[in-house]
């Protein structure tokens, strides 16, 4: 099948031809002759299956066809994403499906006040993160009574960091007259609760079952003590030194401390994460995809951000203790058709995390060296805290 049997115009097919895009991936084929109906979507697939275009081309399309446009201050499409990274890589998706529909990019760690003039004269289509976009709504710089297209991805994601309050606020600003698409890669109960609040009657398309790994990414556990962490990471990493790859911390400190210790190695390393400028974010992105960068260590601000096709490895050094995340992490290797390889870390106490991990995928993950620590009877053991009782008990005790 080819973009023309998918109800496209003659203007998008060319346009996605010159893209070097001629079929559709199964994300996209399911999806958008049903959003070119109007339906509301609920998408799940893998990440880097193209669920950018999926949602784009029929929201594009629409907006084309309306001929309208856009009042000042006003966005008559929104995409929401839970983080800048992510949020960029959107914008610049669509704006190489159209050169005719105004689009605009605001988030956190610019100049608010650039983006409150961007939107005085109106946009076709908005990409926004939720919290940057509550502080223009604030302001008074973006009325969203226009807008009659929505859509959220990596819905999941702005779940698990804390805006579905900023959703709430957002969505109540919105006509009720819209068309309404969500996608993510996994489908945790709260996205389904979600779905049902925000979609009318939508049409389910699901290409992978949720927490399903990319096919080409083979993926594999090493156990090791979290005092030989970093010397193994310096050991892998030098049998691929040409190659692209993403090493994920848990925290921010972690990920500096880990870029650090790779400059010290001789790599050409870079860092983000929280603690991070936006500027600073993008310069190392950008690096990174140019090839001076062939490190990059990040926190989960990186897991549904990066679309390289050029990463070979992924690393993670902690293991997530989302176990979707995991997921998302190794989906940013075996991109755009390409295949990967995602190495995870296990040291003795982050067990229960993979045992998660393993619990989502739905069978074991494959051990690439050491002992599983369940089967090494001098494993260390996470420490617990001792109960803390109250004076009463503890007078009662000591009688």
């Amino acid at each position: 099948m080819n973009f023309n049997e998918l109800g496209l115009n003659a203007r998008m097919v060319a346009r996605l031809d010159a893209l070097g895009l001629t079929q559709p991936s199964p994300i996209q084929k399911e999806a958008i002759p049903q959003a070119l109906q109007g339906c509301d979507i609920l998408g799940i697939a893998q990440t880097g299956t193209g669920k950018t275009a999926a949602f784009g081309i029929p929201l594009i399309m629409a907006l084309s066809k309306r001929q309208e446009r856009p009042v000042p201050r006003s966005a008559r499409g929104l995409v929401l994403a839970p983080t800048r990274e992510l949020a960029s890589q959107i914008f610049q998706s669509l704006r190489g499906l159209t050169k005719d529909l105004r689009i605009t990019l605001v988030v956190g760690g610019k100049s608010i006040n650039a983006q409150t003039e961007k939107l005085a004269r109106g946009t076709d289509i908005l990409v926004a993160t939720p919290g940057r976009l509550i502080d223009l709504m604030d302001r008074g710089s973006i009325d969203l009574g226009q807008t009659r297209f929505l859509v959220l991805d990596e819905a999941d994601q702005m779940l698990d960091i804390g805006f579905i309050h900023a959703l709430r606020r957002i969505a109540a600003r919105l006509s009720t007259d819209r068309q309404t698409m969500m996608f993510s890669a996994t489908m945790p109960k709260a996205m389904a609760e979600l779905s049902r609040q925000y979609l009318d009657k939508p049409i389910r398309i699901e290409i992978s079952p949720p927490g399903k790994v990319a096919d080409k990414v083979a993926h594999s556990v090493h156990f090791v003590a979290k005092n030989e962490k970093q010397d193994l990471l310096t050991r892998l990493l030098d049998g691929h030194r040409d190659d692209r790859a993403l090493v994920f911390s848990r925290t921010k400190h972690g990920a500096e401390r880990l870029k650090k210790h790779l400059e010290r190695a001789g790599f050409a390393a870079a860092s983000i994460h929280g603690n991070k400028s936006q500027g600073q974010r993008d310069r190392a992105i950008a690096a990174f995809k140019a090839g001076s960068v062939r490190v990059l260590s990040a926190t989960d601000v990186a897991a549904r951000g990066i679309d390289t096709p050029g990463v070979g490895h992924v690393y993670n050094y902690d293991l997530p203790n989302v176990p979707e995340n995991y997921v998302h992490r190794i989906g940013r290797t075996a991109r755009a058709g390409n295949s990967g390889r995602a190495i995870a870390f296990c040291a003795a106490d982050e067990v229960t995390d993979l045992k998660a991990i393993e619990k989502l995928l739905g069978t074991r993950v494959e051990t690439a060296g050491g002992r599983p620590w369940d089967a090494v009877t001098d494993a260390p053991q996470k420490k617990r805290r001792p109960r803390r009782r109250s004076a009463g008990r503890q007078d009662r005790m000591a009688a």
